[in-house]
């Protein structure tokens, strides 16, 4: 263990008393959250950030428990000193509903009969969930996140995330993922249920007392899913056509191949590891992800607030740098503040949870907080209120500006007067600086986070903004120029 790491941790549970109505009509009476935290939440309760994991992954998202041989699953990104910095962040990592980690699912115990609910689970979306992430985060008293975080269906929760609790987060970071789950996407998901229900030891979900389990229906299904988490590009490099333990092919229906060799053996580990039927209701969730409305992204997404960071993968065939793009398409036809970056990878997919250095970069950029006084000009042109229009033409014309802060004796911001109003002087005919210049002015104070002033700009339309301290005299001026130098 290293002093980049979280420590030893432990999962916690939470017992939610108000039952959970579902998507399908149903409701859940009673339902138990398995989650970790790392780091701690401030006095504001404002640095909080919720991760969200994949298909198979659980609580554990970093640390060690004891006795574990390796870390969380995403370890790279989280602890002191990483983007998702334990000393700076209160960070939550919960096991999603229906999965088999701790968190209420089909294998849990069904309080009306006493036993596995089995396929008496209720099917799932991925928007049940989010709710019930919710009444978690509720549960510290956060009113709002720092940010949401997740890759692939985690990404799918950070996105239901935006469009139903559009307040409760500053910022959301999606990765390799989608805004509705494709055909293609669906079928390697039915493939791998029906791997399962083809198992004689499936016993249609009844399972939990035999002594066999379908562990070869749920093996295939694992092999199948794994093969669209790689590349061609990593296969290649990592087994080629290599043969296993062996120096010549065979021919007969052994295993001849490392590929073979290596799907075989992810598919046997997963069986230890995870339960079959919450491998049936969790990709059934997936299958049924449509954040769209009227069958359009765009007006899926038209009530988003936070500030979106949308990741690909550029060897990514499951959830492809176009369908990332499509949510970016539809995030920007609604003035979302949204920016995209594409990872370089051979990994495939699953380069969100292996490119330590990409990631943490393009994390830590996104998350920091950056604000007005780290950008702003602090040497520029100001004006007295007494000047003439010629003075403020001269002054632009020296100083190669176009916008200069008007300000009284004791250099408070009174307006400020703009090359367009210079033109509107030669229209109506006057000198006087008071009378054209811009009296009703839009300002900023240094401390306010550069996010919030971009959003500002745009919805009104201006390219710069004076800074002002508290008796409102000048600090400085911020430009959109500026701004989208340093987002870009």
């Amino acid at each position: 263990m290293n002093k980049e790491s979280v420590g030893i941790v432990e999962t916690k549970y939470l017992d939610i008393s108000d039952p959970i109505v579902l998507d399908s009509g149903k409701t859940l009476e009673e339902v138990t959250v398995a989650y970790e935290t790392y780091g701690e939440l401030n006095k504001e309760k404002s640095n909080a950030i919720l991760i969200c994991h994949a298909l198979t992954g659980d609580a554990h998202a970093a640390g060690w428990h004891n006795g574990d041989r390796k870390p969380g699953w995403w370890e790279m990104v989280i602890g002191p000193g990483k983007a998702l910095d334990s000393e700076k962040y209160f960070i939550i990592c919960s096991n999603v509903l229906g999965g088999c980690k701790g968190t209420t699912g089909p294998s849990s115990i069904n309080p009306k009969t006493g036993k596995e609910y089995g396929l008496d689970f209720p099917v799932i979306t991925i928007n049940d969930m989010v709710k019930v992430q919710k009444k978690l985060v509720d549960s510290f008293g956060i009113d709002q996140l720092a940010a949401v975080v997740g890759g692939s269906m985690g990404g799918m929760q950070v996105l239901e995330w935006i469009v139903s609790y559009p307040k409760m987060m500053k910022k959301a970071i999606a990765i390799a993922t989608t805004g509705m789950s494709s055909p293609q996407q669906i079928a390697f998901n039915a493939v791998g249920r029906q791997a399962i229900f083809s198992d004689p030891s499936w016993n249609d979900g009844n399972y939990y007392d035999s002594c066999e389990i379908p562990s070869n229906g749920l093996s295939i299904a694992r092999m199948i899913a794994h093969i669209t988490y790689l590349s061609d590009e990593s296969m290649d490099i990592k087994f080629g056509r290599g043969l296993q333990d062996k120096d010549e092919i065979s021919y007969d229906f052994s295993v001849d191949f490392q590929v073979e060799s290596y799907l075989k053996h992810q598919g046997e580990s997963f069986v230890k590891r995870f339960d079959a039927n919450s491998y049936l209701f969790i990709t059934k969730a997936v299958d049924l992800f449509d954040l769209s409305v009227n069958d359009s992204l765009i007006d899926g997404f038209k009530d988003v607030e936070a500030n979106v960071k949308i990741i690909s993968v550029d060897t990514d065939w499951l959830y492809p740098t176009d369908q990332c793009m499509e949510i970016v398409t539809a995030l920007n036809a609604n003035n979302v503040d949204v920016s995209f970056s594409e990872v370089k990878s051979n990994y495939g997919h699953d380069a969100f949870l292996l490119e330590k250095g990409q990631l943490n970069y393009i994390f830590a950029n996104f998350l920091s907080e950056n604000v007005v006084d780290d950008l702003m000009m602090e040497k520029i042109a100001k004006i007295k209120e007494g000047s003439d229009v010629v003075e403020a033409a001269k002054l632009m014309l020296d100083k190669n500006v176009t916008h200069i802060p008007v300000v009284s004796d004791d250099d408070k911001l009174i307006g400020i007067v703009t090359s367009w109003d210079l033109s509107k002087s030669i229209a109506t005919g006057t000198n006087r600086l008071k009378d054209i210049m811009t009296k009703n002015v839009e300002y900023c104070h240094a401390d306010d986070a550069i996010e919030e002033i971009a959003r500002k700009m745009r919805k009104l339309d201006i390219s710069c903004l004076p800074v002002v301290d508290e008796d409102m005299k000048v600090l400085g001026l911020i430009t959109t120029d500026q701004i989208s130098n340093l987002l870009s």
